[in-house]
């Protein structure tokens, strides 16, 4: 179907899950024991597009009260329009947060939709950089005893990833020896790496950096919180200097990326797709990054991110984080599953190939 055909947006529906995890899980900050995702369908002639995100189950309201009447009757590929009508119709309502995570889900299912309806395959049409995009193994929370850690991070490694994450900064006196028995459960040369989720000050996070070198520790994700800017350039000068800081997974537009670039704060840019404006804003935010010289790793819901990472030639690999590769395949047919230390790129199917699986969704519905 030509561009100049494509039809105007019908229709937006919302649906909200609940899904409880396996067990109750904590990182250095934060405890949960369910996972909250915002399913958002779009619909255009005989065609529906699929998009979703993780947070509150208030950004179904943001989509109906705010988003739909700038998105409705619009024509599928004035994306560019639609994405910035979005931020707009948010102006006082609030974008950041909630409103970002409504705002992703209806970008992520508006190219979905277009993909659908040129029944080409969402990674075809956004143009691959890539057929595979490397992913690395993430969990290891801190509610997680010696021998369920061994096993997650050690079942990583036998799958052959390449890397794994774990969580740290909930109890820092304790977080050598955990990642000491990570790294003798994983062997040698598997990149390691450690996640804080902002729990430290600059001196705990510098002294537990020092502490953790010994075990070969590459990553430092978050050692203080994203919106403490010139802390995070203050550790990445001081870490040692085989170990990377990265950052941004809560940016919530594309602009929020310009402090991490222009302080030279992060040594890695994270971008979740589900949080930062959807395809439309990770797209923004790797131009950024590949204009900085800075790599980017996409930051968990590994289905929604998959063909986006694959396209955005500054991406340099893509977080199996364990709830969402747990839930997604729950959730949808047609969820990839890594190739060794890779997740393939489906070439087969018109756009990202998701699909929900209605009869099994019913439970969770909030």
């Amino acid at each position: 179907m030509p561009l100049s055909a494509l039809p105007p947006v019908d229709d937006l529906q919302t649906t909200v899950l609940r899904i409880p995890t396996e067990a109750p899980e904590s990182d250095g900050t934060a405890t949960w024991d369910a996972t909250t995702m915002l399913v958002v369908e779009v619909r255009a002639g005989d065609e529906t597009g699929l998009g979703y995100s993780y947070g509150s189950p208030a950004a179904a309201a943001v989509v109906h009260e705010h988003l739909a009447s700038v998105v409705r009757d619009r024509p599928v590929d004035e994306r560019p329009a639609t994405w910035l009508a979005m931020y707009g119709a948010l102006r006082n309502a609030g974008a950041p947060g909630i409103g970002a995570t409504a705002i992703s889900a209806v970008d992520i299912a508006l190219w979905d939709l277009h993909a659908r309806l040129l029944d080409r395959p969402l990674g075809d049409l956004l143009g691959r950089a890539r057929d595979a995009v490397p992913v690395y193994g993430s969990g290891g929370f801190t509610s997680m005893d010696d021998d369920e850690l061994r096993d997650q991070v050690a079942g990583w490694a036998e799958a052959g990833m390449a890397a794994v994450k774990v969580k740290v900064g909930r109890r820092p006196d304790d977080d050598p020896r955990r990642v000491a028995l990570v790294r003798d459960a994983v062997g040698p040369d598997v990149r390691l790496m450690v996640d804080a989720n902002g729990a430290l000050e600059v001196s705990g996070a510098l002294a537990l950096a020092e502490a953790l070198a010994g075990c070969g520790v590459r990553w430092f994700e978050e050692p203080v919180s994203s919106d403490h800017v010139h802390d995070l350039r203050l550790l990445r000068e001081r870490v040692p200097p085989a170990m990377e800081v990265a950052a941004g997974e809560y940016g919530w537009s594309p602009w929020a990326y310009d402090a991490l670039i222009g302080e030279q704060a992060v040594d890695v840019l994270q971008a979740d797709v589900t949080r930062c404006g959807g395809i439309t804003g990770f797209l923004q935010v790797a131009a950024r990054a590949e204009q900085a010289h800075l790599p980017v790793s996409a930051h968990c819901a590994p289905q929604a991110s998959l063909a986006v990472a694959a396209a955005a030639p500054a991406v340099r690999d893509l977080e199996w984080f364990a709830d969402h590769a747990r839930l997604e395949p729950m959730v949808f047919d047609g969820a990839v599953l890594p190739s060794g230390s890779a997740l393939p790129v489906p070439g087969d199917r018109p756009g990202h190939g998701l699909a929900l699986r209605r009869p099994d969704i019913d439970r969770w519905r909030a």
